[in-house]
């Protein structure tokens, strides 16, 4: 049985587009060689997690993916399997004003602790507590809402509006304007916080606010194109959960991986470049894909032309459209298909 790879990686090239220098001296060859001998389609833009619900069969619900249910399976197993209500994320977020725009920071640049995230939900649910509804810290960066209903409400997600202004993208539908409403009160609740004054004395970013997104609830089937799913990000690993498909942590490279052998259709999610990227840290990224051209692209570039590897797939996500990159063993000794600068792809993408 052939072994065929795809590799999701958001923001493998840099989303802004006027900065074509930031790959200058960056060498990438084996990851050139595989781009400029692939059959490539372009899709429009989406988020990591609406690509991932796409691929495992979870449709829409209300106009949102349905992450906060299906994310059950990793940080509350015996809600999965029992709940049947409605489920939003509310997590813990850093608001800030720049001019008149309202930024959001996600928790991938700041700490929050268990003790802190369980606080602050208790306190919440106490000033809140007219509201049907209460916060549940289930991870400190991960906070539930359960209803017994669906709520009539469109929301963006977490990754949507990370290091952009809210404003774009606040809750619509019918109850939007109570959502609004709570999401101010909230704001207000934290603002002088305790715990939001012990953080900043420490020179950490206050916790000022909750995000909701990803609404809905138990999809009824979850399946699986993929018998092995590899990743560190928690998604992933729930909808395989969900699905039932094998799920590993990821490796520490592909030559680690390939030790294993595994056949079949395999899903990697080398996810690393996002946060350097949503947050414009250059430097790293650039560092991070020198790793990734060490570690992943050029062992795998060498199992394909043995022929370990049968057909190699890069799915990459960007700010203005999404990639395929499909490679198969034949494809890497045609010698005239000359690699291209990875600039060259982020112009025409």
């Amino acid at each position: 049985m052939p072994m065929n790879l795809n590799l999701l990686i958001p923001n493998l090239f840099w989303p802004d587009v006027s900065q074509s220098e930031i790959y200058n001296d960056l060498p990438m060859p084996s990851l050139e060689k595989i781009l400029s001998k692939s059959f490539s389609t372009q899709n429009q833009s989406q988020e990591m997690e609406a690509w991932l619900c796409k691929v495992f069969n979870v449709e829409k619900q209300q106009n949102n993916w349905p992450i906060a249910p299906i994310m059950l399976h990793t940080d509350d197993p015996s809600l999965a399997k029992t709940s049947k209500d409605y489920w939003i994320r509310a997590d813990p977020v850093h608001l800030r004003i720049e001019q008149n725009h309202i930024m959001l920071a996600d928790s991938q640049i700041f700490q929050i602790s268990k003790e802190e995230a369980g606080q602050i939900a208790r306190d919440l649910n106490i000033n809140l507590g007219n509201q049907d509804f209460s916060f549940l810290p289930l991870r400190p960066d991960r906070w539930y809402i359960q209803k017994s209903r669906a709520l009539e409400m469109q929301t963006y997600t977490l990754s949507q509006v990370t290091c952009m202004n809210i404003n774009n993208f606040l809750p619509t539908g019918n109850e939007s304007i109570t959502w609004h409403r709570i999401f101010n009160e909230i704001q207000m609740l934290l603002h002088e916080h305790p715990i939001n004054q012990a953080r900043e004395s420490r020179g950490e970013l206050a916790i000022n606010s909750v995000w909701f997104w990803g609404g809905g609830n138990m999809p009824q089937s979850i399946h699986s194109p993929y018998s092995h799913v590899w990743s560190d990000d928690d998604l992933p690993r729930a909808l395989s959960l969900a699905s039932h498909t094998n799920h590993s942590k990821l490796p520490s490279s592909a030559t680690e991986w390939l030790q294993a052998e595994i056949v079949g259709n395999h899903l990697m999610v080398l996810d690393a470049l996002f946060s350097k990227a949503k947050y414009k840290n250059a430097y790293d990224w650039r560092e991070t894909l020198k790793d990734m051209e060490q570690n992943w692209f050029s062992p795998l570039y060498a199992a394909l032309k043995e022929g370990r590897i049968n057909q190699l797939t890069i799915t990459t996500l960007n700010k203005n459209s999404s990639q395929d990159f499909v490679i198969m063993r034949s494809n890497s000794w045609k010698f005239w298909l000359r690699p291209k600068p990875l600039s060259f792809y982020t112009a025409k993408y």
